[in-house]
């Protein structure tokens, strides 16, 4: 087991800094699949570097989509062949919360990785439900040898030289698990506070889903543009906190107020009323 992660990191190392994939490939050993998937919060990591992961965050609030194809990475070891080979994945019920139909659509049990490849992308089809924004759901996936395939780490260890952002020391490779919701929290990048006595105040005001909505819907922006300051300087903030406070006075002056869940006015920027959370709106008393 030891040579073996060896021989993947050295060919991620290789890949990586030097481009020798296909020398690489001429590794004998087992043929098997595994779930290949790698993510990190720190993004200043390479990606090459990134620990491999038991599961994968689906966040529809950051997706923008009712339905999407997830993708995951599918790897082999042992030799590649110059001929189409076969394994099989289905939905493991002992990690799976999700309701079939509901939260995911039918998951294709047979796929192919093609000649001459190491690796391949399933596609399960997920769907976005109002219940995925208060109740997160977990579907699992549990690959299945075959007469091509057999399973390569049913107990992975961490590679060692990957030491950066959250790292799972052991798990079965073989098993992975999405975790699906649709929850919006406020982004890295908000200029917006609540004062004494629950007053609103700074450019945005405090963070809701109802305003991230009136924000994506009318002024054409996305909730993850909110966490890149490089993508959302304050000169962009301050643009966008004065389109929103026109089209919010121009609503109300038409009679069609935009309100939060709590009733109270959609507050930003400089709109000539104080909003108290928890305090709905008098019509008069703005």
């Amino acid at each position: 087991m030891k040579r073996i992660f060896i021989f993947i990191f050295f060919v991620q190392y290789c890949i990586l800094f030097y481009g020798c994939e296909k020398e690489m490939m001429a590794y004998e050993g087992k043929e098997g699949v595994y779930f290949a998937v790698r993510h990190n919060d720190n993004t200043t990591i390479l990606p090459g570097l990134w620990p491999y992961q038991p599961y994968s965050n689906v966040q529809f609030a950051r997706i923008g989509l009712d339905e999407t194809a997830f993708e995951v990475n599918v790897a082999i070891t042992g030799p590649v062949k110059d001929y189409d080979r076969v394994f099989r994945l289905v939905v493991n019920p002992d990690s799976t919360t999700a309701i079939a139909g509901l939260h995911y659509g039918d998951v294709q049990e047979e796929w192919t990785v093609p000649a001459g490849a190491v690796s391949t992308r399933v596609k399960i089809p997920l769907k976005r439900t109002p219940d995925l924004e208060e109740n997160p759901v977990t579907l699992g996936l549990r690959l299945i040898p075959t007469n091509d395939f057999e399973l390569s780490f049913p107990e992975w260890e961490a590679i060692p030289e990957f030491t950066q952002g959250q790292i799972v020391r052991e798990f079965d490779a073989s098993l992975h698990a999405l975790r699906i919701d649709d929850i919006m929290v406020q982004p890295t990048v908000w200029s917006g506070s609540l004062q004494a006595g629950n007053r609103e105040s700074g450019l945005l005001g405090v963070f809701t889903r109802r305003k991230m909505e009136f924000l994506m819907e009318n002024l054409r922006v996305k909730y993850e543009d909110f966490d890149d300051p490089e993508i959302m300087p304050m000169a962009r903030m301050m643009l966008i906190a004065s389109d929103g406070t026109t089209i919010l006075v121009k609503r109300l002056n038409e009679g069609k107020p935009v309100l939060e869940e709590d009733g109270r006015l959609m507050w930003m920027g400089t709109v000539p009323w104080t909003s108290y959370v928890g305090v709905p709106w008098v019509p008069g008393n703005e």
